[in-house]
């Protein structure tokens, strides 16, 4: 008996997570050879460049959110990897402390310092700096410091007494002054060719100038100076140019069997709000047989609106009178990714780094297995 063909629902119905009360169901993808017999579901460039889309929500400097749609869960969580840990970015790694009379350890001082984004001109960033090697030989260690390679930054603060202060004032900040130390007091140090890469308003410089970073009291001081080298966040997550980077998979609400009146305005409170929407039951929706609508004609009827904000949180799943009328799952195929950057690079440049790197990475593979067949 020839096989037929599975039906555009029943491929539809293969994609789909199933969200039970208590359990998930088709956690497995299927669409691999030799599972189904009859069916081809071997990996074709053209079939993958036909299912396969981005999406963009929105895109902001610090803040994107797109959705990949067809592909498989191991690209998907590999393009976030890359994201979190694998796209180099310029941070401190170096502090020379010369006095510090703070009551912060040099030590936490120095973490706190490691920590704070930075950003500075794209080109130099991107194609000026390179990376730096700490040699073996430490007496060639000075001689290691190139203005390719490294960036010299700079922090003098003294706190001392306001004389301008009113008599009776209590705020610290105008009873002294440089109480509180902040990251836009970081100066930057440019030596060489760092100046054609690094000037005006692409000069290095904190991203957020209003870290605090540590208070004084007249008397104490920090005077130190720091370089920056380039990294990736596998080496410490101050490289990391990402506050998050994460992705969850699209939820689908399916509404089987109507949900009118009171019940209708119960079910859309059991989803965030703009899930669900509430709509009159139409003169033809109430004339046609079967529909359920039947003689319910202006009654609100719950209409599923926008699915992508749901929580998929099951409460509905919770309450008897929806039970048979409604079945939650989340697309395998459809990702929802969002990325928030620390600035140093745009958030959407952050995922066409990470494309890039991947391709990179198979690139080198595919060189490694051709040479392993010669």
């Amino acid at each position: 008996m020839p096989h037929k063909p599975p039906t555009t629902e029943e491929l539809e119905r293969r994609k789909i997570v199933g969200i039970r009360e208590e359990t998930i169901t088709d956690v497995t993808s299927t669409d691999f050879p030799g599972h189904y017999p009859g069916e081809d579901h071997s990996w074709d460039i053209e079939r993958f460049r036909q299912g396969f889309r981005v999406e963009f929500h929105h895109n902001e400097t610090f803040e994107a959110s797109f959705s990949l749609i067809g592909i498989d869960a191991s690209i998907a969580n590999a393009f976030r990897r890359i994201m979190i840990a694998d796209i180099p970015t310029l941070a401190i790694e170096t502090v020379f402390i010369n006095n510090n009379t703070s009551v912060i350890q040099d030590e936490v001082l120095s973490h706190r310092l490691g920590l704070i984004p930075f950003k500075g001109g794209h080109d130099g960033l991107h194609k000026f700096i390179k990376w730096y090697r700490k040699p073996d030989d430490q007496s060639q260690l000075d001689s290691s410091y190139f203005d390719n390679n490294t960036v010299s930054l700079r922090l003098e603060v003294k706190c001392e007494h306001n004389d301008k202060a009113a008599a009776g004032e209590t705020d610290p900040t105008k009873l002294y002054k440089h109480a509180h130390v902040y990251a836009r007091d970081i100066e930057f140090v440019p030596v060489g060719r760092q100046l054609q890469y690094f000037s005006g308003e692409d000069a290095i410089a904190p991203v957020n100038p209003d870290i605090l970073i540590a208070k004084l009291r007249p008397g104490q001081e920090i005077s130190l100076s720091m370089h920056m080298h380039k990294g990736v966040g596998s080496d410490h997550a101050k490289f990391s140019p990402v506050a998050t980077a994460s992705y969850r998979l699209m939820p689908v609400i399916t509404i089987e069997r109507p949900i009118l009146g009171r019940d209708a305005e119960k079910f859309a409170r059991c989803f965030p709000k703009g899930v669900i929407g509430l709509e009159k039951v139409t003169r033809k929706e109430a004339a046609k047989k079967g529909s359920g609508y039947e003689g319910h004609e202006g009654e609100l009827k719950a209409v599923v609106r926008d699915p992508m904000r749901d929580t998929v949180s099951r409460e509905c799943l919770r309450h008897d009178e929806f039970k048979g009328k409604v079945k939650l799952g989340r697309r395998r195929d459809h990702f929802i990714y969002l990325v928030e950057s620390t600035g140093q690079l745009q958030s959407d440049e952050i995922f066409l780094e990470a494309v890039a790197h991947l391709k990179k990475r198979a690139q080198f593979l595919e060189k490694q297995v051709m040479n392993m067949v010669r």
